[in-house]
């Protein structure tokens, strides 16, 4: 059981439950960050101090719709013919052959700042911004006409050498105290080209420390302190840097971004899947926190309690969030040259009436003993709709999360044979 829930049940007063609070709560918390800031984790303790639950639900009911709802804008710059385009496609989850699609090309295909949004969420923009190494560049008006206050991070990419532009661009950046990375692309072209001229020394380890000291000794040369440098393949996104990447990105996001990014992540890899699970198992005991705190009012669980649509459309959520929504299924099923049956036989979460469904007489005993809660309130109502949405609500999470990395496991076998 939750130790929160057992705090209630021991006869801790809310003045105790609020001191043990915030160290709970940072067992709960992603190695990315919290969605919470800390002045609103100071804020919820403070009204569980004073007892105050409706002011406690408010706050956390606030928190969450800002988490769902924050816009994000990423700014993708650096020189010409470098992978800018295809980093954003990879980042959105599209194909070639997908409408939407950024256009790539090896001459200047980027005249001037394109807005890119997320296939799935719309309130996340992806900004192709023109290339640095082309005669039009001019540092001034590129800033000028760019406004690059309006980002939120900035990633900077080349495909060979960073060169004077790329610093002259994140020292701008940083003076107006945004974030910004070093993105070397085209890694897993450089490391295919090293193998096949010198296939008897090639050591792919060797080769990716050459790149990054390379990149780490010509950035110091043109005057970046520290410079944060990442080895990315634009098309193995689940290989080399990305990972930790994406983990920077979001530790240093604010903390009502934190969701918005981590959900937009394709689930490329197993640490990219797990990271999305704890992020969202935070979400998942927040919910189940508001759901407790409304319980203690009488009908409250009655009025707006966690009944099987909206437990079908949770489910339906946490599909999509880890690209298992019918249409992703059906590209996947495609793209591995299966039927969806297949894909079907091998997951779970497909099936929502398999996961809910529960005849026996104790589950039947216990929707009785929710009911009478319900009408009534108090402690057991509210112990009861924690119990509920929680663990009813990481049921459908973890077998979302175990079937994404089946599907997953599917698709390494499948384009990279042993």
């Amino acid at each position: 059981m939750d130790p929160f829930i057992s705090a209630f049940l021991s006869g801790k007063n809310f003045q105790q439950m609020a001191s043990d609070l915030i160290p709970y709560y940072a067992t709960l918390i992603s190695k990315a960050g919290s969605i919470l800031s800390q002045e609103t984790l100071t804020d919820i303790q403070v009204a569980l101090k004073k007892g105050k639950l409706k002011d406690m639900v408010d706050m956390i009911q606030k928190s969450l719709e800002e988490a769902k709802d924050a816009t994000l804008d990423l700014a993708v710059i650096g020189e010409s013919g470098t992978g800018k385009s295809s980093f954003i496609n990879a980042l959105r989850g599209l194909s070639y052959e997908d409408e939407g699609y950024a256009r790539v090309g090896v001459v200047e295909t980027t005249e001037k700042k394109t807005l890119y949004q997320h296939p799935k969420y719309p309130n996340v923009n992806f900004w192709d911004l023109p290339g640095t190494g082309t005669p039009n560049f001019i540092l001034k008006s590129y800033l000028a006409n760019l406004e690059f206050e309006k980002y939120d991070f900035f990633i900077i990419i080349s495909s060979t050498r960073f060169m004077l532009n790329d610093v002259l661009l994140a020292q701008e950046i940083k003076k107006i105290g945004k974030n910004f990375y070093f993105v070397r692309t085209k890694v897993d072209l450089e490391l295919y080209n090293e193998e096949k001229s010198k296939p008897k020394t090639f050591q792919k380890e060797k080769v990716l420390q050459q790149i990054r000291n390379d990149c780490l000794k010509n950035l110091t040369n043109i005057g970046v302190r520290k410079p944060r440098i990442f080895l990315v393949s634009n098309f193995h996104l689940h290989d080399f840097d990305f990972p930790s990447l994406q983990e920077t990105l979001l530790k240093e996001l604010p903390a009502h971004k934190r969701h918005t990014f981590a959900l937009l992540l394709p689930s490329l890899s197993y640490a990219a899947i797990d990271l999305k699970r704890e992020i969202l198992k935070e979400v998942i005991w927040l919910e189940a926190l508001k759901s407790a705190c409304l319980a203690f009012m009488p009908f409250m669980p009655i009025i707006c309690g966690f009944d099987l649509p909206e437990q079908e459309k949770c489910l339906n959520r946490y599909r999509s969030y880890f690209g298992l929504d019918d249409k992703s299924l059906n590209v996947i099923a495609q793209k591995l040259g299966i039927s969806m049956q297949k894909i079907k036989n091998s997951t779970e979460s497909l099936d929502f009436w398999l996961l809910v469904k529960d005849d026996s007489i104790e589950a039947k005993v216990m929707n009785c003993f929710e009911c009478y809660c319900s009408v009534n309130g108090g402690l057991s109502s509210s112990v009861m709709q924690f119990l509920k949405t929680y663990f009813l609500h990481l049921k459908f999470l973890d077998t979302v999360v175990n079937d994404a990395k089946i599907l997953l496991h599917m698709s390494l076998k499948f384009f990279r044979p042993t």
